[in-house]
């Protein structure tokens, strides 16, 4: 059973950068060919897309609204996932969650606010 566990979150004033990391276990990123990626749902609204990254030649795309601010990589050897977030804006306050294939994890708070 794969598990993702996420950390990193917190409040940021705008314009302010966090990194956000997605601890996986039960893969071994090495051997795991799929897509990994992060969502974020705001208050009040349903999940939102923020990118993807394929494992099997490490390709990111990301919504238009955050291609320039934000970067996902990962770190295979210590089955991690990451979301550099830059720029922030008060409307990225939001619970992101990372997901490899069809697993997702329990989310982190992403506040924005000055």
């Amino acid at each position: 059973e794969v598990q993702l566990v996420e950390s990193g979150g917190g409040l940021v004033q705008p314009g302010g950068s966090l990194r956000l990391s997605c601890l996986a276990s039960g893969i071994a990123f090495g051997h795991y060919f799929g897509t990994m990626g992060w969502v974020r749902q705001a208050p009040g609204k349903g999940l939102e897309w923020v990118g993807s990254l394929s494992n099997y030649d490490g390709t990111t795309t990301y919504k238009d609204s955050m291609k320039d601010r934000f970067t996902i990589s990962r770190n295979s050897a210590e089955n991690t996932l990451y979301l550099q977030m830059n720029s922030l804006k008060p409307d990225d306050t939001a619970v992101y969650y990372c997901e490899v294939g069809r697993s997702r994890g329990q989310g982190t708070q992403v506040t924005v606010s000055s």
